[in-house]
């Protein structure tokens, strides 16, 4: 299910209300360039999108929900208010690609230092950025 930014959160509660208990994923994908995306869904497609993964259990079924987010305006809400595990999802979703969630509880940095400038899993992040250090190796002869 494809949406824009402005139907994600009324799409999560009303998921969630229908039984979709479990929050299987929730991650980001950048689509910079990429020009032969699917374009069936009356929706206008971003450079980013949100993938969110939701269960069902009784009875099982799974629902991807693929939220557009636009590059100039990288806010979309929380969905930690009915789900408490997106906490960190949200979380790593901030810090490599830099969406912000508004109401996160605690939106910081999660696997790179505070400091860090840039996020490095967007595509036009430099590649080979991080200086690589080696030891001296010592070899007996």
């Amino acid at each position: 299910m494809v949406l824009e930014r402005s139907q994600y959160l009324p799409t999560v509660q009303a998921r969630h209300e229908e039984g979709y208990i479990y929050l299987a994923d929730l991650t980001c994908v950048d689509y910079l360039d990429n020009q032969t995306r699917d374009r069936m869904y009356d929706v206008q497609l971003e450079r980013f999108e949100l993938v969110v993964n939701l269960r069902a259990f009784a009875p099982a079924a799974i629902v991807r929900l693929r939220v557009q987010v636009p590059e100039l305006d990288m806010v979309v809400p929380s969905i930690f208010g009915w789900y408490p595990g997106a906490e960190a999802m949200e979380r790593e979703v901030y810090d490599l690609f830099g969406v912000r969630f508004e109401n996160h509880p605690d939106l910081t940095r999660i696997l790179l230092p505070e400091d860090w400038e840039g996020h490095p899993l967007r595509k036009d992040y430099g590649v080979g950025r991080v200086p690589v250090q080696f030891k001296e190796v010592k070899r007996n002869r």
